[in-house]
């Protein structure tokens, strides 16, 4: 027992030291970014908030935005020009809009492609990383802490249909693990001061199944002492993603997906980097971008950006593989995740309800990049294997509905001189003129990454913005006016009429299911998908046992730039995620109206259905995945 005592003592007196932090030396911590958050934006702000809740505005569209980028000349340029559309660019690309600086955005496949759509999606400030600052006496990584529980805050109140508070319970199977975990848990509400989310708590171990029915009360060889549960956020990160973009459109910015940079154009005098050379993927056109800066925001591609424009660059990127499984809703119960904390690795895993389903990971392994990481199968297994010791079910692989790979890009400051401990905070580089480049951190931080980046780019290139950073108190589209039971609206004044086998069109009920899920996916913005639906014949579901209606693809390919089928059943819904073979029945129907909305011919829409083929083969089902384990059947 001497041991543990130690152990909780150390605790103890660390968490009076947090205590002392918070009331010392973290309230200048704070103080400085409570003075950024609460900034009021005066004028600046509230001509944004307009233009983006007006109830009129529409995005402009792709080839608009095409335009304003090949208009952007020598004599004429762009302040910023933003290479990446996952969390971090599409957040410079708003930030430096609503600063009144001129902007364009290029991403070379689709919004939130990357790792921006393929994380955890938890909002959240890192319990592990508490830990690690406690028992390595870490002021660096209590900052993080710090500074992500300020800005997980921030997230869920700017985009208030995507995110939401969850609850996760701690399985303890032991007095120690009950004390320890609440003392540390306890401590995080304390770190998070005004920004907590609810009081952490201790159930039970009667109470904690009664919650969480699919709990195993023995774990081990040991019984159930009880849990304890915390709060951090969740999102539906590339629908959050997707707003970002689309919330920086209607604020001025120049967005578009599917054009990549082929090589940077550079002052002859100086060779400072003065812009791009651009080509549309979709349609194969090359043109030229001018801009004063070049923001790369390229996540794991940030290096292959960093030796276009200097190929002896020092590699900033150590990628580390993240991977995920989706499991069905009965893994979980609605409205309560599990965390175990201490896997084989040491690593912590999480088990999520998300969107009707359970989703559960990660991993964290070394990897090579590339644009489709897929699962392999021993890290389907660690999940699994992680999951099982504290469920009832019977955990099977053959449960496996999804599963996917995402890649992190830990950073590594080029000019630190040794690489000893690669950052899991963020880092802004300008070691190339006219090019800064932005990488590491993580989604919760997204924004405060963003206002870092453009400060950096103010910089460099002498840049006269009209206001300071604005974005903290700034509702994403679709945000601004919503409230939880704005699906009530949805359900009582609309209703979707479907076309039947023989072509009769058939009025059915917008059911509680699909008035909750479009009002979350769309916030305010529901009602024209749910217009739609009514006057368009479009309210079928796409796929039996799934939420998503015909209306969505429409409405996505006019107002969310979805060029392709793989845009919505990956980014604008979830359908590939959740569920691979669904989303492999479904395609039929969304290249359908994909085809009548962009105009593609029949070459196309065979292209499109091989394309989403191919990449939902990179989604590791038990449909798609060769499997020989007898632990897991």
């Amino acid at each position: 027992m001497s041991a543990t005592a130690t152990r909780l003592r150390r605790l103890a007196a660390a968490t009076t030291a947090a205590v002392a932090v918070t009331a010392c030396g973290g309230a200048i911590l704070l103080n400085a970014s409570v003075s950024s958050s609460d900034r009021g934006g005066g004028p600046a702000l509230e001509s944004v908030r307009r233009m983006i809740s007006d109830p009129s505005a529409v995005v402009p569209s792709r080839a608009v935005q095409e335009s304003a980028l090949i208009g952007a000349s020598s004599a004429n340029p762009l302040d910023i020009l933003v290479v990446g559309g996952g969390a971090t660019g599409c957040g410079v690309a708003l930030d430096a809009a609503t600063r009144g600086l001129r902007v364009g955005l290029v991403e070379r496949e689709d919004f939130s492609s990357g790792t921006s759509s393929r994380s955890t999606k938890l909002i959240h400030g890192g319990v592990r990383y508490l830990e690690k600052a406690v028992f390595n006496l870490d002021y660096g990584q209590l900052k993080l802490v710090f500074h992500a529980l300020e800005e997980r805050k921030q997230v869920i109140e700017n985009a208030p249909h995507l995110c939401h508070a969850l609850p996760c319970m701690t399985p303890c199977f032991d007095w120690f693990e009950v004390g320890y975990y609440w003392i540390g848990l306890k401590m995080y509400d304390l770190v998070a001061g005004r920004r907590l989310l609810h009081l952490s708590r201790y159930y039970s171990a009667q109470e904690s199944v009664e919650l969480f029915p699919t709990l195993a009360r023995k774990g081990k060889d040991k019984s159930l002492r009880g849990t304890v549960v915390y709060y951090d956020g969740q999102m539906n990160d590339s629908r959050l993603n997707v707003g970002l973009a689309c919330t920086a459109a209607l604020a001025g910015a120049a967005v578009l997906n599917h054009a990549e940079v082929i090589s940077f154009l550079k002052d002859e005098d100086t060779q400072r980097i003065i812009g791009a050379r651009i080509r549309d993927n979709l349609s194969g056109q090359e043109f030229d971008t001018y801009a004063k800066v070049v923001v790369n925001a390229a996540g794991p591609f940030c290096d292959s950006l960093r030796k276009m424009a200097n190929k002896d660059a020092q590699s900033m990127i150590c990628p580390s593989s993240g991977v995920h499984i989706v499991l069905p809703d009965y893994y979980s119960p609605e409205g309560m995740g599990l965390i175990v904390p201490k896997t084989k690795d040491g690593r912590v895993v999480f088990m999520l309800p998300w969107l009707g389903r359970t989703v559960a990971g990660t991993t964290d392994s070394k990897t090579p990049i590339t644009p489709l990481p897929e699962p392999h199968e021993d890290e389907i297994q660690f999940i699994l294997d992680a999951i099982c010791d504290y469920l009832n079910v019977k955990v099977r692989r053959t449960d496996v509905l999804s599963a996917w790979s995402g890649i992190r890009p830990l950073a590594v400051d080029p000019k630190a001189k040794n690489t000893e401990s690669i950052s899991r905070d963020h880092v802004v580089s300008d070691d190339y003129p006219g090019l800064v480049t932005i990488t590491g951190g993580k989604w919760t931080t997204y924004r405060s990454m963003a206002e870092d980046a453009v400060n950096a780019a103010i910089k460099s290139g002498k840049l006269s913005p009209s206001n300071e950073c604005i974005t903290s108190n700034l509702r994403l589209i679709g945000g601004d006016g919503w409230e939880p039971s704005f699906f009530t609206v949805l359900a009582q004044q609309y209703v979707r009429m479907k076309k039947s086998y023989g072509g009769k069109v058939v009025p059915g009920v917008m059911d509680t299911a699909s008035a909750k899920h479009l009002s979350h996916a769309y916030g305010t913005l529901a009602e024209r998908v749910a217009t739609i639906a009514q006057n368009e014949t479009m309210g079928k579901r796409l796929a039996h046992g799934y939420p998503y209606l015909e209306a969505e693809v429409a409405y996505c390919a006019r107002n969310e730039y979805c060029e392709s089928a793989v845009d919505f059943i990956a980014r604008r819904s979830r359908l590939a995620f959740l569920d691979t073979d669904a989303a492999g029945r479904a395609l039929p129907r969304i290249i359908q109206i994909l085809a009548a909305e962009h105009n593609w011919d029949k070459s196309r829409q065979k292209q499109e259905m091989q394309k989403a083929k191919e990449f939902l083969e990179t989604f590791k089902s038990s449909k798609n995945a060769q499997f020989h384990d007898g632990k897991h059947q």
